[in-house]
């Protein structure tokens, strides 16, 4: 058989042609798994946002059946069992609010996150919040300090998601807080960072945060103690929530903690006019 051989200056175009086939065929690879990914991750979102749903209807109705028997509605009860029924309702209402951070996280992973804008006053929006929080102080024996930082102005941005990003923030502070400790809401103008922004900052005298992990409570699903023997439970996307929405309305949250030495959270909102 004959010894069948490219000329040199040809055998290079060759193998270039053999090269941009093989990248090719490595393209299309990649573009299907990507593809067959996203189809996942799509399904994955519309599997946690109907399993949230259709969890929320059995629960509520458990809580509220929970709250009737608690209150004497069908009849009295002893105090042990009134106690037993209180468990019931705490626990329930701890499940619905794992179940709404699951269903708001997947309700704005299956598209672009809107804001619903418009002006309002922050400290009122604070006040609000904490007022609605008085009996969980009390029932856990802490102080709650709320402190405004001279003339405020007003905020422009989605009500309802600043109410959720404090929210959230409160929340971590009031569990991971133990009875006889202080949560403080400071609003200031943060003219030091941005004389164009709003600062606000929750604190705590809690167990406080390590430094190697300030990044990590913000990811996805994180867990700074992921064991199934940890004390607090949740589902590790409410400060990822959190970060969304402050970013989304052109701000920043951060956390200066150290372990043993409480956190404060801060987060930024644009002032009205920005």
């Amino acid at each position: 058989m004959a010894d069948v051989r490219l000329r040199p200056e040809f055998a290079s175009d060759y193998e270039l042609g053999e090269r941009m086939r093989r990248l090719e065929i490595e393209l299309a690879d990649a573009q299907r798994v990507i593809a067959d990914l996203r189809d996942r991750d799509a399904l994955k979102t519309q599997f946690l946002s109907n399993i949230s749903h259709d969890l929320r209807t059995p629960l509520t109705a458990i809580i509220t059946h929970a709250e009737i028997l608690r209150d004497g509605i069908l009849g009295e009860v002893t105090p042990k069992q009134k106690e037993s029924i209180s468990v019931i309702i705490t626990g329930g209402r701890q499940l619905l609010d794992m179940i709404a951070e699951i269903l708001t996280h997947a309700r704005h992973s299956s598209g672009p996150l809107t804001l619903v804008e418009s002006v309002f006053s922050i400290e009122e929006v604070v006040t609000q919040v904490t007022a609605l929080n008085e009996s969980l102080v009390a029932k856990k024996g802490l102080s709650l300090d709320l402190n405004v930082m001279g003339d405020i102005p007003m905020v422009r941005g989605d009500r309802d998601k600043v109410i959720h990003v404090l929210t959230n923030l409160l929340g971590n502070a009031f569990e991971f807080t133990p009875s006889g400790g202080k949560v403080w809401v400071t609003v200031s103008s943060n003219p030091a960072r941005d004389d164009k922004m709003v600062l606000l900052e929750v604190g705590d005298t809690g167990r406080g945060i390590a430094p190697d992990h300030h990044e990590l409570i913000f990811r996805e699903f994180a867990q700074v103690d992921s064991s199934a023997s940890r004390v607090h439970h949740g589902t590790g996307l409410g400060l990822t929530i959190a970060r969304r929405f402050v970013e989304l309305h052109g701000g920043n949250i951060w956390v200066e903690s150290e372990l043993g030495e409480g956190s404060r959270f801060f987060f930024t909102l644009p002032a009205e006019g920005v």
